[in-house]
């Protein structure tokens, strides 16, 4: 613990790397979870929801559309209670706001792990309700903005991050590139792990999605110590 603590001296453990890290596992693993065992919806990637969903809805399938929909609403609905934790607890001592979404994600998860194929419905719905209160939560990543639960965003940051690293040559811009492309990589781990393990052995895989989850809530007991030491 002494020497997690010298490490990440002076920064705010829920937007260091090795935390983040562990969330883009994490998010890349509820995705190919939900895909693989929830009926091929996904509980992140809203976009590839929308498409499927519209599809669907175009061509009369209502009751295949609104497989895609209700994750949808889940998912808006999970990023207002995220804002509005945040505005009631920001100020809280001894339980980082962050934590407490954690916690209750990780609970969430737990939860999913135990709901039948029958109610893959009500899975994916949770695990969407789940992956925004991650995503709205843990938004920067050493100082840049960024998103745990998906890859779009990250790859344009990071793109244009060494874009201007070619044209500038300032080392910032390179370290941030690569804090970009590396919460993509870890992402992409997440999902291949998630993916295999969740094909070959069924709903209680996202219980390794919660593993992930308690190692970032852990380290960010860390965060609290050092504000108990500075009083």
């Amino acid at each position: 613990m002494g020497v997690m603590k010298r490490l990440f001296s002076g920064k705010q453990m829920s937007e260091a790397f090795i935390c983040s890290a562990f969330l883009a596992l994490s998010g890349g693993f509820q995705d190919a979870y939900t895909y693989n065992t929830r009926n091929e919806v996904f509980s992140n990637a809203q976009t590839g929801n929308v498409v499927l969903m519209s599809q669907n809805f175009m061509t009369g399938k209502w009751e295949a559309g609104l497989k895609y929909l209700f994750p949808l609403f889940a998912f808006a609905l999970g990023v207002l209670i995220a804002e509005q934790i945040q505005n009631k607890y920001k100020y809280a001592r001894r339980l980082h706001w962050r934590q407490g979404i954690l916690g209750a994600e990780i609970l969430i998860l737990f939860i999913v792990g135990f709901i039948p194929q029958r109610g893959n419905m009500i899975a994916t719905v949770l695990v969407s309700f789940a992956c925004a209160m991650q995503v709205q939560s843990f938004r920067k990543v050493n100082g840049f903005s960024y998103a745990s639960t998906m890859c779009i965003g990250n790859l344009r940051s990071g793109t244009a991050a060494l874009s201007f690293y070619l044209r500038e040559k300032k080392p910032e811009q390179l370290r941030q590139a690569m804090y970009y492309f590396g919460i993509i990589v870890l992402f992409a781990v997440g999902a291949g792990i998630g993916g295999n393990l969740s094909a070959n052995y069924g709903i209680h895989m996202i219980w390794v999605s919660c593993g992930l989850l308690i190692v970032s809530f852990l380290l960010m007991f860390l965060d609290i110590e050092s504000r108990r030491n500075e009083r």
